[in-house]
């Protein structure tokens, strides 16, 4: 069995998973659970187009591969009591990261992301090589 069960997953490694790179792996082995927030959702569509153009892909299979990970999707709702606590501790950084770190803290799992930003926010933090090297994927 794996030693991680869930994660929070940042826009930048389902991108990386819609275009059927090495995260891919990652969103394939069955007895992880992979989480995200609708705002990085709705992030990863406004890149799509932009990935498309770089690996000359289709945006609709793009759309359709985004539909297709298993991805539990999280609403603001569920984490808003957590917003402030991550906007503190990512003040200096990407106010994009907050809702994610919001997610992560609500369920206590780690982050997934390559973004360096999560470092300093108190929760784990896995990039897609360390989870790759760690789950054996």
């Amino acid at each position: 069995s794996i030693p991680i069960k869930k994660l929070a997953a940042d826009a930048n490694v389902i991108l990386s998973a819609v275009a059927g790179k090495a995260a891919l792996r990652v969103f394939l082995l069955e007895e992880l659970e992979i989480t995200t927030t609708e705002f990085n959702i709705n992030e990863v569509r406004e890149y799509i187009g932009v990935i498309a153009g770089k690996y000359g892909l289709s945006e609709e299979l793009l759309e359709s591969q985004l539909k297709l990970l298993p991805l539990r999707i999280y609403q603001q709702k569920f984490y808003e009591d957590l917003l402030a606590i991550a906007s503190k501790r990512l003040a200096e950084h990407d106010e994009d990261d907050i809702q994610l770190l919001a997610l992560s803290l609500k369920l206590k799992v780690p982050v997934w992301s390559n973004d360096r930003h999560f470092q300093h926010a108190g929760v784990e933090v896995y990039s897609t090589a360390k989870l790759l090297k760690i789950l054996k994927a």
